[in-house]
């Protein structure tokens, strides 16, 4: 519905614009209460007197111009009523404004490329030291874990030939867990713009484990099972030393990457992916073997159970936090793994006491004890936990669980120099199929989506590349065709 002039109804059209001109404060209410005005509408008069009183709002300009996008006859009707204190006027005289100190639309597009141009280059840039940092970063990582790995597994080896004790060494070296959130809280200060006490920062991190903090309750439900699991896992590992060598402990370590894929799937409900079924039937392979490469002597047969049993313990230690506790950051993570010390110094501290009453772990004077590999062995096991829990900040986690297949080649080297150590084919293949296994669970759970969309990529890209080819054949088909087509009255002579 437009405005439409009318020669003989000029003052009855004044009348309705008057009428139709009302304040906000006594707008109507519903659109009944306006219906007089409606009826006037189609007798609606504007003459050049009243255009120029109403130059001001713009408001007959709007109606009639078509780049306004007036669509639907209530959005007229609130214009030109003023329904609800509806002004538009004063939105398009801010709009003319802003256009006339805008500058022009091909100077602003110029601007506006070569600005966005200039951010997508730094975002660029930033985005590739970001990247370049965190490769850098995440190699000094892989060095780092997979040194500390081999070195504590390589140092431990050298020290039970003078301290025959993997209990005893188990529980000395949990003690230095305690050493954990200091080390944090020393980070903390250093990189944290906000510094707060050790108290406070003690009492948020405590948050993790309830409303409450660490109550009683809460350290023997939440935090002993843990305790209990970790002494497990690392005295297994240990024991497990002492019967086989470094190599085979240390690649049939890398399952429990296996087993915690198969808890997860099964009490977590985790997604199924078939590589990794695959890949867990790699390290079940790897260990059958591995067992047979050693002829399934009791002694190796007996070592191979204890490096298993320890890869599950570590399986079922991650499972269960994350079904308990779920995730914890960096200061909870590192308050978490002090608390498992202090549980180590309060209720386990009596079973080397006992074994060595009792002759099980026996030595006869301390002056005996290898005291310097014994803190070395406890310093380079802290050292793999700490770049283990801690080494996602500045780099990938892939990257730190290659440190760990790393280690494998390495106590490889050492027992090749250092033992009688016979790598045979079997043994070969048992760790290249463990490894691979381990890889294979590395793969993120959209690798199979990328690795579609790269065929596609390369189908589409072989296709766009051969009809281009063809059509240059092609075209000097029908040429050739017509010179060596013979003809009909030759085969009829």
């Amino acid at each position: 519905m437009g405005i439409r002039e009318f020669p003989n109804g000029s003052a009855r059209g004044k009348a309705a614009t008057l009428g139709m001109r009302r304040s906000p404060d006594v707008s109507p209410r519903r659109l009944s209460d306006i219906s007089p005005q409606l009826r006037q509408l189609k007798y609606l008069v504007v003459d050049e007197a009243i255009k120029e009183d109403l130059k001001w709002s713009r408001s007959v300009e709007d109606l009639t111009s078509a780049s306004v996008g007036l669509t639907s006859i209530e959005e007229r009707i609130l214009r030109i009523t003023g329904y609800y204190g509806y002004q538009p006027w004063a939105a398009s005289y801010k709009r003319d404004e802003r256009s006339r100190e805008s500058p022009a639309p091909a100077e602003a597009q110029m601007q506006a490329g070569a600005e966005g141009g200039g951010r997508v280059n730094r975002c660029c840039w930033k985005c590739s030291v970001t990247q370049v940092k965190k490769i850098f970063w995440g190699v000094a990582v892989v060095l780092g874990v997979c040194s500390s790995w081999s070195g504590s597994t390589q140092l431990a080896k050298l020290t039970f030939k003078k301290f025959d004790a993997p209990f005893t060494l188990t529980w000395f070296a949990t003690n230095w867990n305690f050493l954990f959130f200091p080390l944090y809280y020393l980070g903390h200060v250093f990189k944290s713009a906000e510094k707060q006490s050790p108290k406070q920062r003690y009492r948020e991190c405590c948050r993790f484990f309830g409303d409450n903090g660490l109550t009683l309750k809460v350290f023997f439900t939440k935090a002993a099972p843990f305790g209990v699991l970790w002494t497990l896992t690392n005295y297994l590992y240990l024991h497990a030393i002492k019967k086989i060598n470094t190599t085979d402990v240390s690649v049939l370590f890398c399952c429990n990457k296996a087993f915690v894929f198969l808890l997860s799937w099964i009490v977590l409900r985790d997604r199924f992916m078939g590589v990794r079924i695959v890949a867990a039937i790699f390290a079940i392979a790897g260990i059958v073997m591995m067992t047979y490469a050693d002829g399934f002597h009791s002694h190796s047969v007996i070592g191979i159970a204890l490096v298993v049993g320890s890869a599950s313990m570590s399986a079922l230690y991650k499972v269960l936090f994350k079904l308990l506790l779920g995730s914890a950051k960096f200061g909870e993570a590192a308050l978490f793994l002090s608390v498992l010390a202090v549980f180590n110094v309060l209720f386990v501290t009596c079973i080397p006491v006992i074994l060595y009453f009792t002759k099980v772990e026996y030595w006869s004077s301390f002056e005996i004890i290898p005291w310097g590999n014994l803190c070395g062995f406890s310093i380079l096991l802290l050292t793999f936990n700490i770049l283990l829990n801690f080494g996602i900040a500045i780099t990938y986690p892939t990257l730190i669980s290659l440190g760990i297949v790393l280690s494998v080649p390495v106590n490889a080297v050492v027992d090749h120099y250092t033992s009688e150590i016979v790598f045979n084919s079997v043994r070969v293949i048992a760790i290249i199929i463990i490894g691979l296994g381990f890889l294979l669970l590395l793969l993120p759970e959209e690798w199979d989506v990328w690795v579609i969309k790269l065929l596609t990529r390369l189908k589409v890209r072989k296709k766009e590349e051969i009809p281009e080819g063809n059509g240059d054949i092609a075209s000097g088909l029908p040429n050739k065709s017509r010179r060596t087509r013979p003809s009909m009255s030759s085969f009829a002579h």
